[in-house]
């Protein structure tokens, strides 16, 4: 019996132009997800997490994006509760800047005492052209009111 090798066929290695040999540069990147926060929920809100850094600046593309806020935008921020509510106003003292995010002042920050590194629960409001930071601490005190009001097994609370 005589047997009849077949050559193996071994597509050629293309590389990209402008790239070099090995290195982070020449490997590819796995695509992102999008981001759940994208989605409105029921009653139109969209949330996201930010963190404060020690500007006072809180990130969120989700939540300014559903708002429809850009560039030059400006706003009016006021505190209540702990909580930051902003909302677009013409003679408003903050402005957007070209990247998603927002400017919380340091006399409402201090009002609220938040600080560099707190994270905040985003909450846009499309409906109200409005979007409200929410520190965790406030919405940890929500959760536990809640937890408190709900009976537990048996009806005992």
């Amino acid at each position: 019996m005589t047997a009849c090798v077949i050559a193996p066929v071994v597509p050629p290695v293309i590389r990209a132009p402008g790239r070099g040999r090995g290195g982070p540069a020449g490997a590819r990147r796995l695509p992102l997800a999008g981001s759940p926060a994208s989605a409105a929920l029921a009653g139109g809100v969209v949330y996201g997490l930010g963190r404060i850094d020690a500007s006072g600046r809180v990130a969120g593309r989700a939540v300014t994006s559903a708002l429809g806020w850009g560039n030059g935008d400006r706003l009016t921020m006021t505190a209540e509760s702990g909580v930051v509510v902003a909302r677009r106003d013409p003679g408003g003292m903050v402005t957007l800047a070209a990247r998603p995010y927002i400017v919380i002042p340091a006399a409402l920050r201090r009002r609220c005492g938040l600080r560099a590194g707190d994270r905040v629960l985003l909450a846009a409001l499309p409906g109200e052209d409005a979007l409200a930071a929410y520190p965790l601490a406030v919405v940890d005190q929500a959760i536990r009111a809640h937890r408190t009001a709900v009976p537990g097994p048996g009806g005992q609370p």
